[in-house]
């Protein structure tokens, strides 16, 4: 999607792909800080929060949910960390149709993605929102962090129980590889519900297919990269 828009604004530059552990995240960064034709780089799982320890500088959402999805790296090697994982995600809801204000969400997920999604949930004027996580002190202190920043908003740590929610979102890996549990419980979804999904690969995610069996609306994770692309760009000068 990126070297598509790079063509489209006839941009010279390309985006490709980096397998980095997280033993090696502070070497690799150590090298990319000396990459004088680097512009930046886009950050995924694992470690959206652990970069945020070797950032120079922080954009003000990234410092607010405490997680980086992408880095610009300035003429100096300085690395500046942004964060549009939960823009993204509710630009491709709404251009889906789908409206986030005062509806009630419950999200699975506490880490980098999850505190994204959140804190937009939140900002877009979310009337309520439960976070599901495996390690509920995580999302009880990811609720506490949004409920401060955003009041109005009820956030609260939460079961896996979906019931009494309009819009039920998947932020965690689970559905990337077979095996993979469920992040929520399927079985107490029911019309009209909505299934979302930060997932891009599969399409279609276990979590989405027993959405669909059970007759909600769904929406996949590629809605939430394709309305972030434009975004990514500019941030790492582009466009």
């Amino acid at each position: 999607m990126m070297n598509t828009h790079y063509d489209a604004l006839g941009h010279d530059g390309v985006l490709v792909p980096l397998h980095v552990l997280p033993e090696d995240l502070a070497t690799v960064l150590d090298g990319l800080r000396r990459m004088r034709n680097l512009r930046g780089f886009i950050v995924t799982v694992p470690h959206k929060e652990a970069i945020v320890a070797f950032c120079d500088t922080l954009t003000d959402a990234a410092r607010e949910v405490g997680a980086v999805n992408v880095v610009r790296r300035e003429a100096d090697g300085r690395l500046t960390g942004g964060q549009f994982d939960g823009e993204g995600f509710i630009a491709g809801l709404r251009d889906a149709g789908h409206e986030v204000a005062g509806r009630a969400v419950v999200m699975a997920g506490a880490g980098g993605a999850g505190a994204g999604l959140a804190f937009a949930f939140a900002r877009h004027g979310a009337a309520r929102l439960t976070i599901h996580n495996r390690t509920m002190a995580k999302a009880e202190q990811l609720a506490a962090r949004v409920r401060a920043a955003y009041p109005a908003c009820d956030a609260r740590a939460g079961s896996a129980d979906p019931s009494g929610h309009d819009i039920v979102a998947n932020a965690t890996s689970l559905g990337m590889k077979d095996g993979d549990a469920l992040p929520l419980d399927v079985t107490r979804l029911a019309p009209p519900m909505l299934a979302a999904e930060v997932i891009m690969t599969p399409e279609v995610t276990p979590f989405l297919a027993e959405a669909t069996k059970r007759g909600c609306a769904t929406h996949g994770g590629k809605p939430m990269l394709a309305a972030q692309i434009p975004l990514l760009a500019r941030f790492m000068g582009a466009g």
